[in-house]
């Protein structure tokens, strides 16, 4: 399984023959190495409906004909726009032909703003356990701190942790630091961070704050095989 981050919140996960995005926020995304005319996911999943992690959701997956697999009220919304979806909701499994995928919950906003300045109900935010060839990868979506970390940590051992540590929307360092901790992560990378100037942070000190040597900052396009 090679795993990569492509900054902000994306995260490509390359097993089983297929090709899987996580919150494919590329248009408008000064910090990924991805260009949406190169990309060809098979799958892409949505922790949320917020425009930096929809993102290109739309136009890759018509493109490419990729299965969505969000919340059920965003999966229905975007079905209604000819997509292929599998809705989902917090706590519920499914096994794919490809990996088996389990959103957790997350504390956070979600919609989507529409044209006329309008915010549709975009459902419960969520996190992603992800589950293929015996390894488990963990995208926190975006959220603040909460105690059941250490629940989804004894229940699903991981492998691999994406942590939003940006603050103003999601954790901040500390908090992320916290996250780890709960989480009992092997290995632990920081995401949704310097996108925006609200969520300047410096991910390396982040990960000094981090226990065991887990943690570890991966550039746009960098790989770690599991």
């Amino acid at each position: 399984m090679k795993v990569s981050y492509h900054g902000h919140s994306v995260v490509k996960i390359e097993t089983n023959g297929k090709t899987i995005l996580i919150d494919p926020f590329i248009t408008g995304n000064d910090l990924t190495d991805l260009k949406v005319e190169e990309v060809k996911p098979d799958v892409i999943i949505l922790t949320h409906a917020h425009g930096d992690h929809l993102g290109d959701t739309v136009e890759l997956a018509k493109k490419h004909d990729a299965l969505v697999i969000a919340n059920f009220e965003v999966a229905t919304y975007l079905s209604w726009k000819g997509l292929n979806t599998h809705g989902m909701s917090i706590g519920g499994a499914y096994e794919f032909d490809f990996g088996k995928v389990k959103m957790t919950q997350a504390f956070h906003g979600t919609g989507m703003v529409t044209e006329n300045n309008e915010i549709i109900y975009g459902g419960m935010p969520a996190g992603i356990l992800f589950m293929a060839e015996g390894n488990t990868v963990f995208h926190a979506g975006d959220t603040g701190l909460f105690s059941d970390m250490k629940l989804i940590g004894e229940r699903h051992p991981i492998d691999l942790a994406f942590l939003p540590i940006g603050d103003n929307f999601t954790m901040g360092p500390e908090d992320a630091a916290l996250a780890a901790e709960f989480l009992g992560a092997k290995q632990v990378v920081p995401i949704h961070f310097n996108t925006f100037p609200p969520i300047k942070q410096d991910p390396h000190a982040f990960v000094n704050m981090l226990k065991n040597n887990q943690g570890r900052v991966l550039e746009a396009g960098e790989v770690i095989e599991l």
